[in-house]
């Protein structure tokens, strides 16, 4: 095994752990925020929370670092435009899943707070799902398009 297709297997499991603790992320804050229940979604928010700290921050400042090793050790030049495209959507994907992980939290907070003391979820809650919910679509949009960039590498 060479050290570029060392290299290369970390990128490509760094590109699959961004989607999928994307996709389980998603899927389990959907699920929670569909029972209307305060407790359950705290709950299940603070695990979204640590396991975007751990595992997609963790990938998702790996990638530059495997992406630029293997551009060195292929002679790919950054003015590739299926390399520049990529570069673009990953900085998009950044600004929408920053705040994404803020939200969360705050998310996280409103429903402890709610459970704690009885009530329902207030409104501040829904809004807020809603704008983690439509910035979820560029941002995880962008990714699977990075990945298909990354395969094809059009001309």
């Amino acid at each position: 095994m060479t050290l570029y297709f060392l290299i290369k297997y970390l990128h490509v499991l760094g590109a699959i752990v961004i989607l999928g603790t994307g996709t389980g992320i998603a899927f389990f804050m959907l699920m929670a925020h569909r029972t209307r229940d305060a407790a359950f979604i705290a709950r299940t928010a603070a695990i979204v929370v640590i396991a975007d700290m751990i595992f997609t921050l963790s990938a998702v400042l790996l990638q530059p670092v495997s992406g630029g090793l293997l551009m060195m050790l292929s002679a790919t030049s950054l003015t590739e435009r299926w390399l520049l495209v990529s570069l673009a959507l990953y900085a998009l994907a950044g600004v929408f899943w920053v705040p994404v992980i803020f939200m969360q939290m705050e998310m996280r907070d409103l429903a402890h707070e709610a459970a704690d003391k009885g009530h329902p979820l207030p409104p501040r809650y829904f809004a807020l799902f809603r704008r983690w919910f439509l910035f979820g679509i560029p941002g995880f949009g962008s990714v699977m398009i990075i990945l298909w960039l990354m395969i094809a590498k059009p001309v």
